[in-house]
């Protein structure tokens, strides 16, 4: 929805979402927007994480721990988050973050995890943990003491964090998959278009 008070973009992103409604494909229709976010005024300086985040690991194997590890370093940030705002948009996977992330992780490996859930399959269910593991980074982000952009928020996530990281690395993953879920969420929605450019050399 971009930053704050610009209803004009708004206005044409919920338009454009409600068009879906109607359109002749379906059931399920996966659609890509065709303009990017706008983003806020110029960063601000003095925001940074003031957690040491670890650098990402260097070999696939290894994203299943510095995640989990990464995810617990920010558990505080995120419960400041929760009760500062009193609510959070954590949660629609109805998982654990913890198990979230470690299912994600798991699809960089040679082992990766059936859904957490019994009612989803595995295209179902990554899409709802990518979806938690963003909002959880996101949510604990803006808890870190001073003035953040939206811009200084998606350079940290995409070009600091593991979580970023795996999530770039997951791109290739999801387009080679033979579900049509995981196909779509590599495709549109997993990685957005102003940060196609952090993926690894050869990828998607």
């Amino acid at each position: 929805m971009g930053v704050p008070n610009d209803a004009a973009f708004q206005h044409r992103v919920l338009k454009a979402a409600l068009d879906l409604l109607v359109s002749d494909d379906g059931p399920v229709v996966l659609a890509d927007y065709p303009e990017d976010a706008p983003r806020s005024a110029p960063e601000a300086e003095g925001w940074a994480c003031p957690v040491a985040l670890k650098a990402p690991p260097d070999e696939a194997g290894g994203y299943v721990a510095a995640v989990a590890e990464e995810i617990e370093s920010l558990r505080t940030w995120h419960d400041l988050a929760v009760k500062t705002r009193g609510r959070t948009t954590v949660g629609s996977s109805g998982a654990d973050i913890a198990d979230v992330g470690r299912f994600v992780a798991s699809y960089l490996t040679d082992a990766p995890l059936p859904s957490y859930r019994s009612d989803l399959g595995v295209g179902d269910a990554m899409k709802l943990a990518c979806d938690d593991m963003k909002a959880f980074y996101f949510e604990a982000a803006t808890a870190q003491p001073g003035p953040s952009t939206s811009k200084a928020l998606d350079d940290w996530f995409w070009g600091e964090t593991t979580a970023g990281k795996l999530f770039l690395e997951l791109k290739s993953v999801c387009l080679e998959s033979d579900d049509p879920l995981m196909k779509a969420l590599g495709t549109f929605t997993l990685v957005p278009r102003s940060q196609l450019s952090r993926l690894p050399s050869g990828s998607g």
